[in-house]
């Protein structure tokens, strides 16, 4: 019975890659996870292993073809696996050695499938513990400390810093052993292998790595030189993202041997020219996050029908309550009582009775969330970030303040994790910390709602028909109006009202 190749899930909003090239030939032997074939997405360049070993019986998608997440590639039948092609040895002077260990990106997470190289922490001959930070990983989301699998003497760095990596990408090998010390040698190479000057980055030298047919299409409708683009696939790979960049970058340039007819981009796309200024200016290339918080921020924009509807409370009832109570929280749970999770606990009311807010679309479809994982924006010295508290509705109000602190330390001092910042159904943001007295937050995709919390003003009000000084709070939802209609929007930040100005509400669930 033949075992179906079926494309995996490429991450989130990765829907489609390109069939790039074939490793194996029909009636070709194959071993179990050996690479069969090799896609390419807007993203990254993945090789998708064999289920099963046996003999490739068909191929169902040629290469050049794009292919949707789970769809059959081929198949595979029974028969005699092939033996696995021994390694080469390692070339004389590169540092590697036998029985190395190879130091390999790991899963960085849900929807995360590459990161950059950032600071190796280890030279080439130093000896390393296992466990002990070898590399900095930098991804979309929070940069980690690769640590070394073993103990040994760091024998080669694969990948230098800068370089974008994929997971399942080698960018190390360790000797194992005691992990004395080996002599240095300034012949030693940090990369493996260099590129010839021009060369895409991760070429290997003497040989050009081929372009695969969705590469070759954009280079030729474009007019590129693929030598000028820098390449961050494995083996010196040129991706379609790679040509993507360069060509949102504004830096392509037509191949001196095509001549090029490169279709007008908007005006609106342009970058303005820089004139450097004589007082001294700072160019700075922005990180991988700050990238990510940008892109995300306009994907919003772009795909999401957003409008934001506000409304005001009275914090004087949540006040009274705080200070009447801090002292004693504090004592019993050892963490101060904020607004913060008076809020939380608010925002699950109303999510509960409009559930849309809590859903996100899924093309033509709507998902509707039975949990509430609700993230809370903090500032850390990279940008804003969100991390998640799960299971908001099941935590208590110590659990929540608990949790919050813990995040915003970790974030101060850059010490989240992918897992801390991934899935979350409704975001809170509290612009109120820094000042901010109204604003209109923007959706964190592929979120249905956001909202924001301002700074407490004092401000007249008419209560009970005479004019009383208030502590007043504007609050501000931002929402997808294709599936979150006005009615419900006003009535979610009601429901908040309601719990905010008479607190007991949430002890009894009225």
């Amino acid at each position: 019975m033949a075992t179906q190749i079926i494309v995996p899930s490429l991450g989130e909003s990765v829907t489609e890659a390109t069939v790039s090239k074939w490793f194996k030939q029909i009636g070709e032997a194959v071993a179990p996870d050996e690479p069969v074939v090799e896609l390419e997405t807007d993203k990254v360049t993945v090789e998708i292993p064999a289920p099963t070993g046996g003999k490739l019986e068909s191929i169902a998608v040629a290469e050049g073809a794009d292919v949707e997440v789970g769809a059959v590639l081929g198949a595979i039948g029974e028969g005699s696996a092939a033996a696995p092609e021994p390694a080469a040895p390692p070339a004389k002077g590169n540092g590697a050695a036998a029985g190395a260990v190879e130091v390999v990106i790991p899963d960085l997470g849900e929807s995360v499938s590459e990161g950059t190289v950032g600071k190796w922490l280890k030279s080439v001959g130093d000896a390393v513990a296992a466990d002990e930070g070898l590399v900095e990983i930098e991804t979309d989301k929070v940069t980690a400390e690769l640590p070394a699998p073993v103990a040994g003497t760091l024998s080669e760095i694969v990948i230098g810093e800068g370089a974008d990596v994929a997971v399942g990408t080698v960018v190390a090998r360790i000797t194992p052993g005691a992990g004395e010390p080996a002599a240095k040698s300034a012949a030693q190479p940090v990369v493996k292998k260099e590129a010839p000057a021009g060369a895409p980055a991760g070429a290997v030298a003497g040989k050009a790595a081929p372009l695969s047919p969705a590469v070759r299409k954009l280079v030729d409708e474009h007019g590129l030189d693929p030598a000028a683009i820098p390449a961050s696939g494995r083996g010196g790979r040129l991706t379609k993202g790679d040509v993507l960049a360069h060509l949102a970058a504004g830096e392509a340039k037509p191949a001196a041997s095509i001549p090029a007819v490169v279709p007008p981009r908007p005006l609106a796309a342009e970058a303005p020219p820089r004139r450097p200024d004589a007082r001294g200016e700072e160019v700075v290339r922005m990180t991988r996050l700050r990238q990510t918080i940008a892109r995300r921020l306009k994907q919003a924009q772009d795909t999401a029908a957003m409008l934001t509807t506000f409304n005001e409370v009275d914090m004087r009832a949540v006040m009274e309550l705080r200070s009447e109570y801090r002292a004693s929280f504090e004592k019993k749970h050892g963490v101060r009582l904020g607004f913060m999770s008076f809020f939380i606990k608010a925002s699950v009311v109303a999510l509960k009775e409009i559930p849309t807010v809590n859903a996100e679309i899924h093309g033509d479809e709507i998902i509707y969330k039975n949990y509430y994982d609700i993230g809370v924006a903090v500032g850390g010295p990279q940008g804003l970030v969100v991390p998640v508290l799960r299971d908001a509705d099941k935590l208590s109000f110590a659990e929540l303040e608990r949790m919050i602190a813990e995040f915003g330390r970790r974030a101060r001092e850059g010490g989240l994790a992918i897992q801390d910042l991934t899935g979350g159904t409704f975001t809170i943001s509290n612009g109120g910390v820094f000042g901010s007295l109204l604003s209109t937050p923007i959706l964190n995709p592929p979120q249905s709602g956001i909202l924001g919390m301002h700074k407490i003003e004092k401000r007249p009000m008419v209560v009970a028909d005479e004019v009383a000084v208030r502590p007043m709070m504007y609050l501000a939802l931002s929402y997808d109006h294709r599936i979150v209609d006005g009615r419900e929007a006003v009535t979610f930040l009601v429901r908040i009202k309601e719990n905010i100005e008479d607190p007991q509400r949430l002890l009894i669930d009225a």
